[in-house]
């Protein structure tokens, strides 16, 4: 084991990658100089002894399409493409490529050729102040795509075991990092190769009361709000039931929102018959919607209070408005209350 913050379990990673796998090719924007994070700082010269630094570890233009439709293309051949889109806000522009091509390249040669080699990872949500073109959570956008796997971890241990699994996951895989816990997530993981199931939700807090449903950043906004629930302090006492002090919430970490770990969830919702979900995107059109409709439809019988969404604002994440965009541990904090009054 060993004491690492997120970019560097993501570093981590990519050197195990490289270390087993020849055919491992690592590019992006500034990937050679280590980039804006880090994460890739240090790769291209570990490897330089073996000659394969410029090969492998190499900085593309700034072109989201073009880096897309080159890791399709190195895939297809074989290789095993990790690829970066520097910030997930700029990953539109390749967009045509990840739906259009990487999701059905498979498919549409009827299972003869495969990108399973090809890993797109990409900063993602917001550090609340990134403005309009740093801060967005597109993970929605890509839940109707069969073909894709979409990963968000939060932790260091996750980030690796994760990412180590989605570069040998035989299906392309666009895995989001959270840029603001580059630095200040911190754990103890293991130093050797390991992997983490892509499409199994973690239990974070058992409970009997609520299930509590989320994924990135909101994960440590909803521990807080569990934290004010049990032991509000002397400002918000008064506005806690003291009834409601002692619920047990369930806190589910979803990770994979394609495809997500429906049996998990809904097993859960039946135990505790309530359902809260959190996420930093806009409500309409976003993750949440697909769950609580398809919770809806496997557990309706068993609920006991509306599917509650906590989500953003549907509005674009304004440079001096950001904080009051994104779901905070009040606010979370209320919809858990409300949940279990209704």
């Amino acid at each position: 084991m060993c004491k690492m913050n997120l970019y560097q379990a993501v570093q981590d990673a990519l050197s195990i990658a490289l270390a087993k796998d020849d055919s491992a090719v690592i590019f992006g924007e500034d990937i050679a100089f280590g980039r804006m994070f880090r994460c890739t700082m240090g790769l291209a010269e570990g490897f330089h002894s073996t000659h394969r630094c410029h090969e492998h570890v190499f900085n593309t233009p700034l072109t989201g399409q073009g880096i897309a439709g080159f890791g399709i293309g190195l895939a297809s051949i074989g290789h095993t493409a990790i690829a970066e889109i520097q910030f997930v806000d700029y990953i539109f522009p390749a967009f045509d490529q990840f739906v259009n091509e990487a999701a059905k390249f498979c498919y549409r040669s009827g299972g003869h050729f495969s990108i399973g080699g090809l890993t797109v990872r990409t900063p993602t949500m917001a550090v609340g102040h990134g403005g309009l073109y740093h801060s967005q959570s597109p993970e929605g956008f890509f839940m109707g795509t069969s073909g894709l796997k979409v990963i968000i971890p939060h932790s260091p241990i996750q980030c690796k075991g994760l990412l180590l699994s989605a570069i040998h996951d035989p299906n392309p895989v666009i895995f989001m990092e959270l840029k603001v816990l580059y630095c200040s997530a911190v754990e103890q993981v293991p130093i050797d190769d390991f992997a983490l199931p892509l499409s199994s939700a973690e239990i974070l807090i058992p409970g009997s009361d609520l299930t509590f449903l989320t994924w990135g950043t909101p994960i440590y906004h909803c521990e807080a709000a569990l934290r004010l629930l049990n032991s509000p302090p002397p400002s918000l006492a008064p506005l806690i039931p003291p009834s409601l002090c002692s619920a047990k919430v369930e806190l589910i970490d979803l990770w994979t929102i394609l495809p997500w770990d429906i049996k998990t969830v809904v097993e859960s919702v039946h135990r505790t018959k309530r359902l809260v979900i959190v996420h930093k995107a806009g409500m309409t059109g976003g993750v949440g919607g697909e769950i609580a409709a398809e919770v809806g439809k496997r557990a309706f019988l068993r609920l006991e209070a509306p599917v509650r969404r906590i989500t953003g604002w549907d509005v674009p994440a304004a440079l001096q408005f950001e904080k009051f965009n994104m779901p905070d541990e009040v606010r979370i904090l209320d919809g858990i209350m409300e949940t279990l009054s209704y």
